[in-house]
């Protein structure tokens, strides 16, 4: 299987490529198109400011690759953020496969939610054999407000959308590669997709 994490400059991939490595797996990291459109899987991470972030896939051109993509596409954190519609930091246009925006957490919580949190409502093959309730690992001062696109939800401040899917793309907001046995649950159950 050929699975590929794309490196554009934003991610924080070496957690992620030695968890699909102790899962058994090899990922390659890679920012050219050809190799990211032959992968089986392509995941797509995300760390740091959303406007700087889809700056460098504009300048790359994946920002054109990504949503054409057939395969399973999974993305982490900011990259499920930026395959949203628009977020709100740096009023940033995003890749529009979701139709949904990314909006700030409220003066009232602390931001970011550091830490871990819960998922339920899972809906899913993404979270076969993943008990409701199971913590993960998160770490966001924005978030995708609850959407039918939801396949799993988090409570904090408000009750919000942690996993999102529509066709082929799957985006957890939280970081599965830091989340212990259950978030390399999660990344295994997107192997096998």
């Amino acid at each position: 299987m050929k699975i590929v994490i794309i490196d554009y400059g934003a991610g924080n991939i070496q957690s992620i490529q030695f968890a699909i490595k102790r899962l058994g797996f090899e990922a390659i990291l890679s920012n050219n198109p050809i190799e990211i459109q032959q992968a089986d899987k392509v995941i797509f991470p995300g760390v740091g400011e959303a406007s700087s972030a889809m700056k460098m896939l504009i300048e790359s051109g994946l920002d054109k690759i990504i949503p054409t993509l057939k395969q399973p596409v999974l993305g982490i954190c900011l990259g499920m953020q930026l395959m949203c519609k628009h977020s709100e930091e740096g009023n940033t246009n995003g890749l529009g496969i979701f139709d949904v925006n990314v909006v700030k957490f409220s003066n009232a919580v602390k931001v970011p939610q550091m830490g871990w949190n819960t998922i339920f409502n899972l809906k899913s093959k993404l979270f076969e054999n993943i008990k409701e309730n199971e913590f993960m690992y998160l770490v966001h001062s924005f978030y995708v407000p609850n959407t039918d696109l939801a396949i799993a939800n988090t409570n904090y401040e408000v009750e919000y959308a942690s996993a999102l899917q529509k066709d082929n793309f799957y985006g957890v907001q939280f970081h599965p590669e830091k989340s212990g046995k259950w978030g390399e649950k999660i990344l295994e159950n997107f192997l096998n997709l």
